[in-house]
């Protein structure tokens, strides 16, 4: 396949592109519509986050089976299929009037939304030359940090001025218009899904793999909600999901033709890298979700607001990526990168855990300006890294695990985050209960003070004291979940730290040469 040149280059980076970014709005827009959405199907917000649920169980069982499927199929026969079934499933998700319904759109929306990430990465990077496929890379990385913090900031817009099915709506002209794009200017490779005869479908790999992957995903994702292993849902899901993925992992490292092939995993520099792959995805989705959530429910902006005050300093993080991709084609290594980003990882983290409650929205810049140049300066270090050391034939497998690594990681860290809040909260509101002066005095003159406030604005004397006691309440509430959203940050911040050493063990190049800058062209 000839490498495109001039407009039709720019036409498969724009295609590419955009519906990488897609496809990760949609990981995290219905995130802030989860309340308007709860009200208009008459459904509870523990329910509700089913639509959430479906949606990252069907996309994290469908990545690690996208170079298998686009081989099957053809990659651009699949990348079709896939953008078609995604468009199709965001406008019968805004047509559904009814959770069942939703949760099944959005799940078949997963499906196709899987696909869109990797194989939008594949064909990527074959319009461009191996010597420029770094650029590439960073170029893509782009949509990989940008996806998740538009998803808030375009979602509590259209919340804010519209309602919740305009949220899938918005896909159906993207998704139209990068179908017809790709359709037109992305060619096939030579040979391209001609070998259908010689691949034997690994049905028992590809159940094992749904079910055991399936229901880890659905334990992450429901596991606070659910009260852990006090549910017996859980505790059954638990057990699948460890017989289910022992088992797959057997099945494959068995067999000749798996559906994933997990033996390039016993190259120690894939193994490593794999690992501060996980790290990277907990870090950039835990921090996507903590501080939205801080925003809003402790420091009063609203869903379009939080948006907002993230989108500056990402945007700037954000052209680091071309920069770096440039430096990592003219022979720069990627573990320096690596190391100063999950470093500035770390300093955001502990920043953010030292903001004071009355912290504006400039306050709040800067460590989330550091926290963009941190993910900036790791995910695409991290993209080469991967296939450093491997054959040309584990290139497809060994980057297909880690993107799947990468979802997992922001699954666990997403879980954690909700598990240890509800801890830490706990914890804080005690404490703070315990040190209120044991002889009352400041505290009763707290009181008189909220409760003259209060007539002086309403008039009800009999209803001000109880009043008063509620603002104060609700004032150690607040409070508490602060100090618990602190206390996040920090332990994430321990992660990033923790994991810097094993950098050691890692193999680099001191130059990606064509075989690994091809990588994550043949890939998925």
């Amino acid at each position: 396949m000839a490498t495109p040149k001039g407009f039709a280059k720019f036409i498969i980076v724009l295609t590419t592109v955009s519906a990488a970014i897609m496809e990760l709005i949609d990981t995290s827009i219905v995130n802030v519509a989860l309340t308007d959405i709860s009200g208009s199907l008459g459904v509870s917000i523990e329910d509700i986050s089913w639509v959430i649920t479906s949606y990252a169980i069907a996309n994290v069982i469908i990545i690690p089976l996208t170079g298998f499927l686009a081989e099957y199929f053809g990659r651009k026969n699949y990348y079709i299929v896939s953008m078609i079934i995604f468009t199709a499933a965001s406008y019968l998700c805004g047509q559904s009037d009814s959770l069942i319904e939703l949760i099944i759109w959005r799940f078949i929306q997963g499906v196709g939304g899987g696909a869109l990430l990797s194989t939008s990465q594949a064909i990527l990077f074959d319009a461009f030359e191996p010597k420029e496929r770094p650029m590439a890379a960073g170029l893509f990385g782009m949509g990989i940090v940008l996806g998740p913090t538009l998803g808030p900031t375009l979602g509590g817009w259209i919340i804010e001025n519209n309602s919740w099915p305009l949220i899938f709506m918005i896909n159906i002209p993207i998704g139209a218009i990068a179908t017809f794009l790709a359709f037109t200017f992305i060619d096939k490779k030579e040979g391209e899904g001609k070998n259908k005869k010689n691949i034997k479908i690994d049905y028992t790999g590809i159940l094992l793999l749904a079910v055991g992957i399936g229901c880890l995903q659905y334990v992450l994702e429901r596991g606070e909600s659910e009260e852990w292993f006090s549910s017996e849902t859980i505790r059954f899901c638990s057990m699948i999901a460890v017989v289910g993925l022992g088992l797959f992992i057997w099945y494959e490292l068995s067999i000749k033709q798996p559906a994933v092939n997990l033996r390039v995993l016993t190259n120690r520099n894939l193994a490593f890298t794999t690992i501060f792959t996980f790290v990277a995805g907990f870090g950039l989705f835990t921090s996507v979700f903590v501080y939205p959530v801080l925003a809003q429910r402790v420091m009063g902006y609203t869903a379009f607001e939080t948006g907002i005050s993230l989108l500056p300093p990402t945007l700037a993080g954000v052209i680091m990526m071309p920069i770096i991709g440039k430096l990592m084609s003219k022979g720069v290594t990627p573990i320096p990168f690596v190391i100063v980003g999950f470093t500035l990882f770390a300093v955001y983290a502990f920043y953010s855990a030292e903001m004071p409650p009355d912290a504006g929205k400039w306050d709040w810049f800067w460590p989330l300006l550091i926290r963009a140049f941190g993910i900036s300066m790791s995910q695409l270090p991290l993209i080469n890294q991967a296939v450093v050391g491997l054959e040309s034939k584990d290139y497809a497998s060994g980057i297909s695990l880690n993107n799947m690594i990468r979802q997992l990681g922001g699954a666990f860290g997403i879980a954690m985050a909700n598990n240890y809040v509800a801890q830490q909260y706990f914890k804080h509101r005690s404490n703070l209960v315990a040190h209120i002066p044991a002889d009352g005095s400041a505290w009763q003159e707290r009181v008189n003070t909220i409760s003259q406030g209060i007539i002086a604005k309403t008039g009800d004397l009999n209803a001000a004291t109880q009043k008063a006691y509620k603002l104060i309440d609700l004032s150690i509430d607040r409070q508490s979940y602060y100090l618990s959203y602190l206390d996040t940050f920090r332990l994430v911040g321990i992660f990033f730290l923790l994991v810097i050493p094993l950098v050691f063990f890692l193999r680099t190049n001191k130059k990606m040469d064509k075989e690994a800058a091809k990588a994550a062209a043949e890939a998925h």
